[in-house]
């Protein structure tokens, strides 16, 4: 017999009711598969779940439901088939695979700590570009942004927006959900509406070209270390930037020689204040 072959669309709330059945009918993690794109598990056979609760009733701490809620948002290899694993073991008394040390909680809290790195990522490296007045008006929005994360952070880690920008109207796509706030209320799309991504991709920034001028002119070759840039800068953010265009050139010149000058090449080239001096 194959494992059980299960879907859950990638929503923490249907596995979560899914687990909850598996648990309570005792099937092992062993015995079962969440699919995961369009290649699915090859011994796994379409069972459907068993009726009812099942017999077997388990405590689970709300801390280790507030994990596995976190760490669902992380894309990846054996998204659902991990979670199932440490929850089959703390049901099962044994409250290790919670922890970092356990070979199963290490991963855990490793996915919970790239789902919170990619929250920040996006709070920091999401560029809104204000709409036109005409324009705004008739899509009923002040700022659009594109953003690509890594992980299902998006509807998550938004609100941060809205306190932020108070009653302004924006939209926030990517190439997988989307979302948007009207001032008052969110509306999150799963699948962002190919309309969102064209509003978004598309936006004019008329404040572009004077931020890649500023950027330009205050980046210090001197203090430029490429290894640190892409760790808190990661490369797959830059198309979306201003200034992205900019860094690998930035980065050329800081190869050539530059980082001796200690400043740009535009500021290097201005010339200093003349200073009259007093005839003794």
């Amino acid at each position: 017999m194959g494992m059980i072959a299960l879907e859950c669309h990638d929503l923490f709330a249907t596995w979560r009711d899914q687990a909850r059945t598996l648990l309570g009918h005792g099937i092992d993690p062993a015995e079962v598969s969440w699919a995961q794109g369009p290649i699915d598990d090859l011994l796994a056979v379409p069972t459907a779940l068993p009726d009812g609760p099942g017999p077997f009733r388990a405590k689970v701490p709300a801390a280790l439901l507030s994990l596995l809620e976190q760490a669902a948002r992380y894309r990846g290899e054996q998204r659902w088939n991990l979670l199932y694993e440490v929850l089959w073991r703390v049901a099962h008394g044994d409250r290790t695979a919670m922890l970092a040390g356990d070979r199963l909680g290490s991963e855990l809290h490793r996915r919970v700590k790239q789902v919170s790195r990619e929250a920040h990522h996006l709070h920091a490296f999401v560029r809104f570009v204000p709409l036109p007045g005409a324009l705004a008006e008739r899509l009923q929005l002040d700022l659009v942004a594109y953003h690509d994360p890594a992980h299902d952070i998006l509807q998550s880690a938004s609100a941060h927006f809205a306190d932020r920008l108070g009653r302004q109207r924006w939209l926030i796509a990517t190439p997988q959900d989307g979302i948007r706030f009207d001032g008052q209320a969110f509306d999150y799309r799963r699948v962002c509406p190919e309309d969102w991504r064209q509003w978004a991709r598309n936006a004019d920034d008329p404040g572009a070209e004077l931020w890649r001028t500023y950027y330009r002119h205050t980046f210090n070759p001197a203090r430029l270390n490429p290894d640190a840039l892409r760790m808190h800068m990661p490369g797959r953010f830059w198309r979306h930037l201003p200034e992205g265009m900019l860094i690998p050139q930035l980065e050329g010149l800081a190869r050539q020689g530059k980082q001796r000058d200690g400043q740009a090449v535009e500021v290097a080239g201005q010339r200093g204040k003349q200073i009259t001096r007093p005839t003794p």
